[in-house]
């Protein structure tokens, strides 16, 4: 990472509209880390959720620009979550070889999350089946070669140049990752599982993309705390480090405790997520709350430690908080995961 995506790169790749390195995509699948999920009767390794959480931590401290979250995390969970036999054999050995992306799209104007109430809907049109609505937030949109969208309680299968389809980019604070919104008017899809069981097949998905996502920010974390560490060792003023005042000195021991506890909190879940432990899932949502909030104020105040550089463009401070402030509302605010946690907490025995 630190060789294929130095800040130069990072900057570079968050200015195009495909937002990734064809070249550094093929180099992690000769790797293996595309399919790192993935079977091996489909081409992959089969590890697990702490291999897969090891490499996001080591992308997240670089700020990687790649559909790596979309596409080998997300998709993958959603495939074999879906159980289809014949897609996850036509897509996911193309996915571990870098050959394909695609992406899943679940939610929809005013929730980071799947709607109670999907506003998507799919009806059967003589031998195919159309979708008409608006999916929002979806994860490099503009590059995935085929999209997975929850419509109803089904998910379909649909084609980047299908009819009735629109696909544009959103504007987000955080440039490193692209975002898309899809609207579907009439649009063809072919249904992936089950027609029942497509919105728990999401769920499942997307908590394992949560458990990937924890790796991420506490790597970020890491790296933005140890930015501000260096730079208060190495900045002087009044002829002493600025690390030397009690101030500064406090603030970057904070720092420090909250990205190691973003760190063991990160691996926890990932190891608890791997030996399906009865409570993986309160964990998840305690830290993802936790994960999202610290990776946010750590990120902030290695800007307050930096100064007034830190607040430049030039700077690559900005940076690590525009990724924070945007991993914290992907998958759910921390508000969202807090609720969460009550509500499974009561309803434990």
């Amino acid at each position: 990472m630190a060789k294929r995506s130095p800040e130069a790169e990072v900057r570079r790749l968050m200015a195009t509209d495909t937002g990734y390195d064809p070249a550094v995509w093929a180099e992690l699948a000769a790797m293996g880390l595309l399919g790192l999920a993935i079977p091996e009767a489909f081409g992959g390794s089969g590890a697990g959720a702490a291999e897969v959480g090891v490499v996001m931590e080591a992308m997240g401290r670089a700020l990687l620009c790649a559909p790596y979250l979309s596409t080998a995390v997300l998709t993958t969970q959603l495939l074999l979550a879906l159980g289809d036999a014949k897609e996850q054999a036509d897509v996911l050995p193309r996915i571990a070889a870098g050959e394909f992306l695609a992406t899943v799209a679940f939610a929809e104007p005013g929730s980071a999350r799947p709607p109670r109430t999907a506003g998507t809907v799919a009806r059967a049109a003589g031998f195919e089946w159309q979708l008409s609505g608006t999916k929002t937030y979806v994860l490099d949109a503009t590059v995935a070669g085929r999209f997975y969208v929850l419509a109803g309680n089904a998910v379909f299968a649909v084609e980047p140049d299908a009819p009735g389809l629109e696909i544009s980019a959103l504007s987000t604070v955080d440039q490193t990752r692209k975002l898309g919104r899809l609207v579907l008017r009439n649009t063809p899809g072919r249904p992936v599982g089950d027609l029942k069981a497509g919105a728990d097949a999401v769920d499942r998905a997307l908590d394992a993309a949560s458990v990937a996502l924890l790796g991420e920010q506490a790597g970020g974390a890491m790296h933005a705390m140890r930015m501000a560490a260096d730079y208060a060792k190495n900045r002087f003023q009044f002829g002493r480090a600025i690390g030397s005042f009690q101030a500064v000195k406090h603030m970057c021991a904070d720092m420090l405790l909250d990205a190691e506890s973003s760190v063991s909190a990160a691996r926890h879940v990932a190891a608890a997520f791997d030996a399906d432990d009865t409570s993986w899932t309160l964990d998840l949502a305690a830290a993802q709350s936790y994960c999202s909030e610290a990776f946010v104020t750590i990120a902030a105040n290695n800007i307050q430690v930096h100064g007034g550089i830190g607040f430049t463009w030039e700077h690559p401070a900005h940076l690590y908080l525009r990724r924070a402030r945007a991993d914290a509302e992907l998958l759910g605010d921390p508000a969202w995961h807090r609720e969460r946690y009550v509500r499974l907490r009561e309803a434990q025995p």
